[in-house]
């Protein structure tokens, strides 16, 4: 293996890259590869990792490995090397894409001597036949990009990568590197592990991005409204926006196409050609956004990206560094701004059931971890940096929402005491999560079996929500009055500092807790209550009141009407005719005609007596699969065709065909559903919730309903019930 000759490796940097000098510690890794060492580089998204391998390949005998996830990121890459060098040669893929005539290009070159990078995927390098071929090359090292899939507790897991060091060791053991964007210091210590590189260089810059605002919003009923107005204010500007299925990046792109703003998208159900395409579109800047699965970016070397949305919260706090990385690269401004709702992360935690025990407990952490990221008053970029294991000393950030509109501090010293007492009280057996039911008195089936019942602690907690609790832990943690042991699943322990905490003359301020939840009342910058979604407090007092007498008059309960959330929509647009009251979601043009004048009016009433000039961007148009959804419902009803069925040939879950059903019959067109009734309700059952949602039931709420039955019916009969019911009074 070569030494590392400063001079010359900046002569290479200079002629091939066209850079005078590395960034950051670039020449410590070019220095640590040459001269033949294990290396392990952690480096924010748009460090430069790449280059840490590409300089050392081309300047040492024989042909780099480098194992990438993606065909995008392998071609990104292969198409930027050739475009220094004076032949096609020098850096090739190996995937399944390439055709029999690609193959034997490639292995001509490679057997000639001309490669000097070979991209692979993990699938390709642990194929026999591959394997047999390569042990014949002079192979100068093996280059192990996105690391952390070889971990099973990182974002983006693949059993592949695991199998890396054996398919390593049968062509030839050589130097390695290993290189993430995004690893935990419990990632960083599998992948030494697994790759059985224990003794490895290891040199990680910080994960600070200064230019980077980090923001969290709630995700209202109308969010695709709110990400055409975000993105209109980046017009002419590049963005990416993410989303956690397909279908929802198919139907927000086409609503972004609707309303002037060019967007494409991009998610692995689109075919080879047109996920190229659409992400060439986007290098080149033919199109302004990119509305994309979060496998979209991966090496993706865009530097001016302004913008990155996430329409969904995302599934670890690993996977969210590394997208929102994807945003200001050259330096510039990068704005991140991410959506949250607590159904998006119930619908991941139901996913994540159908996994072995053991990816389920890794998965509820790391949702867990990102929950806590949303819902933390704390300054966001110490949270982050915290769980990437880094201090960030500064006590203001001044570009995260949270230190944009601080908080005043309180006294929390006794509460922090309580946890302190709780978790020495676990005795080294308590999470986060066990210290907060044991706060708040709910006996779980591991507190059971642990005796928590039984501590002084018990259920002295109780006054306070369990999301007060979670997030005053988070704070203590960031303050180092507690440590969580990644090894041992984050088992809690006491500092010295929190020791000290528990003499008399210690005292803890923090920051207000927030039920950061579109169906709670949260606490504003100021620390006065506001209603998450509705923009004019005092329209929607009005418009409540409204629709309740309308409801009297009609001998209904008000939900059963227009729901709180259509009511916050109406205080947020302020509809001033019937046609626009139609875009409401769960309004729809058989209310709006029924019962929109009333409504129109007493909007109409409040704009013209507050002088209130209402937004200019009202009718957000929306896209036409979902009123091809709503079409195939109403007729597969009619068919009366299975729940599963129907959920089955649309591709989407039950829960969510359910949704759909409800925002059907809420814009006021009937179901004919007792068929679907009569296969998990009795007449008397029926009749029994019927009641409740009739004459009991303040909002028609599914938890409240639950409780009041004692879990007597399952969520499905419920919500099955109050359709039907609904359907009866529209």
């Amino acid at each position: 293996m070569a030494t590392f000759d400063a001079a010359k490796s900046r002569a290479l940097l200079k002629s091939f890259f066209g850079f005078d000098d590395f960034r950051g510690r670039q020449s410590e890794v070019v220095a640590s590869v040459m001269g033949g060492h294990d290396t392990f580089v952690m480096m924010p998204t748009g460090g430069g990792k790449s280059l840490c391998y590409q300089l050392p390949a081309l300047d040492l005998p024989g042909v780099a490995v480098v194992v990438s996830p993606l065909i995008a990121l392998m071609k990104n890459q292969v198409d930027a090397l050739r475009s220094f060098a004076d032949s096609d040669g020098v850096a090739h893929v190996w995937n399944s894409s390439l055709t029999k005539r690609e193959m034997v290009v490639v292995r001509q070159d490679l057997s000639a001597g001309r490669t000097k990078l070979l991209y692979m995927a993990p699938e390709s390098l642990n194929k026999q036949e591959n394997i047999d071929f390569l042990r014949d090359l002079n192979v100068s090292f093996y280059a192990i990009d996105e690391a952390h899939c070889i971990s099973e507790w990182g974002h983006d897991f693949r059993p592949e990568y695991r199998m890396l060091r054996q398919a390593m060791n049968a062509i030839g053991r050589r130097p390695i590197l290993a290189l993430t964007a995004t690893a935990t210091p419990k990632v960083m210590s599998d992948i030494l592990k697994t790759l059985e590189i224990p003794e490895a260089t290891v040199i990680t810059t910080s994960f600070n991005r200064p230019n980077l605002a980090y923001e969290v919003e709630v995700k209202t009923v109308n969010v695709e409204r709110d990400v055409v107005r975000l993105l209109r204010d980046y017009a002419g500007r590049s963005a990416i926006v993410y989303c956690l299925s397909r279908q929802k990046v198919e139907e927000l792109a086409q609503v972004l196409q609707l309303n002037g703003i060019s967007a494409l998208p991009y998610h692995a159900g689109l075919d080879a050609g047109s996920r190229s395409r659409h992400q060439d579109a986007f290098l080149n800047e033919e199109v302004d956004v990119i509305v994309a699965t979060v496998a979209f970016g991966m090496g993706i070397d865009k530097p001016d990206v302004r913008l990155v949305v996430h329409h969904d919260m995302p599934r670890s706090l690993e996977g969210y560094y590394q997208e929102t990385g994807r945003a200001g690269r050259d330096g510039g401004e990068g704005r991140c701004v991410t959506y949250y709702a607590e159904k998006d992360l119930e619908k991941m935690d139901k996913f994540l059931s159908r996994k072995p025990v053991a990816e389920q407990e890794i998965g509820r952490q790391l949702l867990l971890d990102a929950r806590a990221y949303a819902l933390t008053s704390s300054c966001r970029r110490k949270f982050l940096l915290h769980y990437f294991g880094e201090s960030y000393e500064e006590p203001n950030c001044g570009s995260c929402d949270n230190c944009q509109s601080p908080h005043m501090g309180h006294d929390a010293t006794e509460h922090a005491r309580l946890i302190l007492k709780t978790v020495e009280l676990g005795r080294g057996q308590f999470r986060a999560l066990q210290v907060v039911n044991t706060l708040i008195a709910n006996e779980t089936a591991i507190l059971k079996t642990l005796g928590a019942r039984g501590l002084a602690t018990w259920g002295k907690g109780s006054g306070q929500a369990a999301g007060y609790w979670d997030d005053l832990i988070r704070q203590m943690m960031l303050a180092g009055l507690l440590e969580k042991d990644l090894e041992r699943y984050g088992i809690l322990s006491v500092t010295a500092a929190g020791r000290a905490l528990q003499t008399e003359s210690g005292s803890f301020a923090a920051v207000p807790y927030r039920a950061f939840d579109e169906d709670e009342v949260v606490l504003g910058g100021t620390g006065t209550p506001r209603r998450a979604a509705a923009l004019d407090p005092e329209l929607y007092a009005v418009l409540k009141e409204l629709n309740r007498k309308m409801a009297r008059t009609r001998s209904i309960p008000p939900y059963a009407l227009f729901s709180e959330a259509s009511l916050n929509e109406m205080a947020t647009s302020y509809p001033l005719s019937v046609e626009e009251l139609k875009t409401i979601p769960g309004v729809g043009e058989a209310k709006a005609k029924r019962f929109g004048a009333e409504l129109v009016a007493a909007v109409r009433d409040h704009v013209d007596a507050h002088g209130i000039e209402r937004p200019g961007d009202f009718a957000i148009r929306s896209a036409g699969q979902k009123g091809n959804l709503k079409l195939y419902v109403i007729q597969s009803v009619d068919r009366k065709l299975g729940l599963e069925e129907i959920a089955r040939s649309k591709q989407i879950s039950v829960d969510d065909l359910l949704s759909e059903m409800e925002n059907i019959v809420r814009s006021g067109t009937r179901l004919g559903l007792d068929y679907l009734i009569e296969e998990y309700l009795d007449e008397d059952s029926l009749d029994e919730i019927t009641d409740y949602f009739a004459d009991e039931s303040e909002d028609g709420s599914l938890d409240h309903a639950v409780k009041h039955f004692d879990q007597e019916y399952g969520a499905l009969e419920l919500r099955l019930a109050r359709l039907r019911f609904l359907c009866s009074v529209v």
